[in-house]
């Protein structure tokens, strides 16, 4: 059966209010979520320290994050952040040998690209992969820049700046061809298009809750291929990342056999409370419902850009983009200020002014943006 979306809109109370096409900055918050954070102040006031509880929302918060990427629940790592996750990574990484090389492309947050250029120092070599002239990167490119001296291609799913999305079963092919290994960074598509790990065939991915998975800051995860989680040792850590968390064990780091490794201190308890229940709307959804939902609207969307003689820079094909669909603009900023004063909220990066949708968003959303930017189209485009 087919979702309610009119249904699940209303779980949303900005939307009553707000044109929302900021789920690739900051999700819109649902009704449970917003419960979920008052049920943990609740807690604080009646109980105080409520351990077991908040051991078990950084558990459960695990375990969803695994059945959203077809994963298993001991190759999640539950983290502060997407950086903590890379950063982790990074750390059980030796670049003293010949093959040093880490393999990035010119689409990537800069946290991917700083965190690895920051491998420098030991020893790593990192090489950018360019765009091509259309302002795609085809995986021919990537194939020039990966090989036996590659140890890590770490590329993101689908580019914050313009919304493209690459080939990244195609790029996995060529790294673990070359004996690399692939990282990818999928905090804009996680949540609104379907990310299974396995089949992409990814040994690492990162990402956060903040964004399409209607979570909030301060959580993040790291998934790590079950085969490679004993091989691989962090020394970014803390105690949460021990084998045996309540030892309280000052002789020795004794890494958790899981890639709980990869943790560090103390989690967000509250932040857990908020993300379970943002998770739990994922699966109630289905990822797959909700890749088919967003691909609608997109698709929608970047045809009545083209309507209005405004079209978006995003690629295209629905394999060549994600949830995001950005347009240039002259003067960006102050036609973002323009749409908020009219109660439509998007976010720009450069000279692009970026729409991002999920499930909650419908055709009346599509039809307000293209409307807004038609008026403003003499001044702006």
């Amino acid at each position: 059966m087919s979702p309610d979306f009119d249904a699940l809109r209303r779980r949303f109370p900005v939307l009553e209010r707000k044109t929302y096409l900021n789920s690739g900055s900051y999700c819109a918050l649902a009704d449970t979520v917003r419960d979920a954070i008052n049920a943990y102040m609740e807690d604080r006031l009646m109980v105080g320290a409520n351990w077991d509880v908040w051991v078990a929302k950084n558990e459960a918060v695990r375990a969803l994050m695994a059945q959203v990427l077809r994963a298993q629940a001991d190759e999640i790592a539950v983290t502060a952040s997407a950086s903590a996750g890379i950063n982790a990574l990074a750390s059980a990484c030796d670049f003293s040998g010949e093959r040093n090389k880490v393999v990035i492309s010119d689409f990537e947050f800069p946290t991917n690209a700083q965190i690895w250029h920051a491998q420098e120092q030991r020893g790593a070599r990192v090489v950018h992969v360019p765009r091509a002239a259309d302002g795609y990167i085809p995986l021919e490119s990537f194939a020039r820049a990966i090989d036996e001296q590659t140890q890590i291609v770490a590329v993101t799913h689908v580019c914050f700046r313009n919304g493209a999305m690459l080939d990244v079963a195609g790029i996995a092919r060529l790294a673990h061809a070359k004996g690399a290994k692939i990282m990818l960074d999928c905090y804009q598509s996680v949540g609104a298009l379907t990310v299974d790990v396995k089949r992409l065939d990814v040994d690492f991915a990162v990402g956060g809750m903040l964004k399409y998975l209607l979570g909030t800051a301060g959580l993040g995860f790291l998934y790590v291929r079950g085969e490679l989680v004993r091989s691989l040792h962090p020394s970014h850590t803390g105690w949460f990342a021990q084998e045996n968390i309540a030892a309280m064990d000052i002789t020795a780091n004794r890494p958790s056999p899981t890639a709980r490794r990869f943790e560090a201190g103390t989690p967000a308890v509250v932040n857990c409370y908020a993300v379970e229940a943002g998770l739990k709307i994922i699966q109630e959804v289905g990822t797959d419902a909700i890749e088919a939902r967003v691909r609608k609207l997109t698709e929608l969307c970047m045809a009545r850009l083209e309507d209005i003689g405004w079209p978006s820079i995003t690629p295209r094909p629905q394999h060549r983009h994600g949830p995001m669909v950005c347009v240039r603009a002259r003067q960006v900023d102050q036609l973002f200020w323009k749409l908020m004063a009219e109660d439509i909220v998007c976010s720009f990066r450069d000279d692009n002014l970026r729409a991002t949708f999920h499930f909650y968003n419908n055709e009346e959303d599509v039809e307000a943006l293209v409307g807004a930017l038609a008026r403003h189209r003499a001044q702006f485009q």
